[in-house]
């Protein structure tokens, strides 16, 4: 199949690879770095692909200017097995830090605002031993009490005081809620912004573990107050990769001694998935996913040589507006139902619902045969979802709006 036949994916993951990525993978496929051996093939200690995979940190740490006080781990399990990783490594930190607190005063807080937050907080609810506190449930502010469609205010978030972990997911692709991304979560003037994180909220006179999942919006625009965060941590198949590599940026006090504390009545931690072993095996302590770390390699590569996130930025708000517009012309004429509330809808994922009987599949099929394909809902809750992760072009995305009008006049 050439390029000029190969169909708009906008599927939510995994997703679209730009299509000069893709042809250059198929040199390293056979010939990775001049070595006679392809990148599939090739021994993950060899010198060519240890120095590969610290390119690819260096591109990571440029683009979103990680500090110093983190490092970068690549590893597998996707954002799904850090809903365990992150439990199980900060409550060993918390051991550490507070040995003689009992298990029942180690709390776990969670801001719930769609179902992969959800999801984290039933892993949470198991592993966790102690107090598990939801810090705010974005379904008591929904339109029908009982969905995600929008990211809470401020006023209505509720922190532990000394809690070991503080988790939140930045964008929820099956009910397209998305945190706004402004760089402060006060302004100027001392008022809430309201839609981000509230940063200024969390528990003070500490190294806040913070936890951000940022899975699906990952390198498509700046992460706000990112040296403020104790983990961040994305799977690479939305907006940089292939599935199979799930990304960590690690403060460095939340790397320790897993088995020390172990000893002081911490849980044990499973070895790979326990941080320490990331950072003192670099990241190869056993195979890391080595063709999902090319591809994402060269993703990187063309990211920087086009602006990097700030480019990015750009570019998927305009996406995201266009869309938006033809959403709210459907809405208008009746035959479309946005879901999420004003202010809390992603750039990411577009959700909402056909009207009529029979109308959502004439949409798809109608899509379909323009060759534009991975537009139905999640299963859990049907309708539509666009997902504008960053391979797809503004050129893909005036298609796509093109073909929504065309439907809208059909109507």
């Amino acid at each position: 199949m050439s390029a000029a036949s190969r169909v708009i994916n906008f599927g939510a993951g995994p997703s679209a690879l730009p299509d000069s990525v893709l042809q250059e993978a198929t040199k390293g496929l056979l010939n990775f770095e001049n070595t006679g051996i392809g990148i599939a093939e090739i021994s993950h200690r060899s010198p060519e692909f240890t120095s590969y995979l610290a390119g690819v940190e260096a591109l990571i740490r440029q683009q979103l200017g990680v500090p110093s006080t983190h490092s970068i781990f690549f590893t597998q399990g996707g954002g799904t097995g850090q809903f365990s990783a992150v439990v199980l490594n900060l409550l060993a930190r918390h051991r550490l830090l507070y040995p003689d607190l009992r298990d029942e005063e180690r709390g776990l807080d969670y801001v719930l605002t769609g179902s992969w937050s959800k999801a984290a907080h039933t892993e949470g609810l198991r592993l966790g031993g102690g107090q598990v506190n939801i810090v705010v449930d974005g379904r008591l502010h929904s339109k029908d009490a009982k969905s995600f469609d929008n990211i809470p205010p401020h006023a209505s978030f509720k922190f532990s005081p000394n809690p070991a972990l503080i988790y939140y997911c930045e964008n929820e692709t099956v009910h397209g809620v998305q945190f706004n991304h402004a760089p402060e979560s006060i302004d100027s003037e001392g008022k809430s912004v309201e839609g981000t994180f509230p940063f200024h909220l969390l528990p003070q006179g500490q190294l806040a573990p913070l936890v951000g999942d940022y899975s699906s919006s990952f390198m498509s625009r700046p992460i706000p107050r990112l040296a403020d965060h104790a983990v961040i941590y994305a799977g690479a198949q939305k907006n940089i990769g292939p599935a199979g590599l799930t990304i960590l940026i690690v403060r460095n006090d939340c790397i320790v001694d897993v088995d020390a504390a172990a000893k002081l009545g911490a849980q044990p931690i499973p070895i790979t998935l326990s941080y320490k072993t990331l950072a003192d095996g670099k990241s190869v302590y056993n195979t890391p996913p080595v063709l999902a770390i090319y591809i994402s390699g060269l993703v990187l590569k063309r990211n920087s040589e086009l602006g990097g996130v700030k480019y990015y930025e750009r570019v998927n708000k305009k996406k995201a507006e266009k869309v938006y517009e033809v959403v709210r012309e459907g809405e208008e004429k009746g035959v479309f139902r946005g879901h999420v509330q004003e202010g809390s809808r992603s750039w990411m994922n577009i959700v909402f619902v056909v009207l009529g009987d029979g109308k959502e599949k004439a949409f798809l099929q109608g899509a379909e045969e323009k060759g534009m394909t991975g537009l139905k809902g999640h299963r859990s809750v049907g309708g539509i979802r666009i997902s504008l992760y960053n391979a797809i072009t503004e050129e893909q995305t005036d298609k796509l709006v093109a073909y929504i009008r065309e439907f809208l006049e059909s109507q």
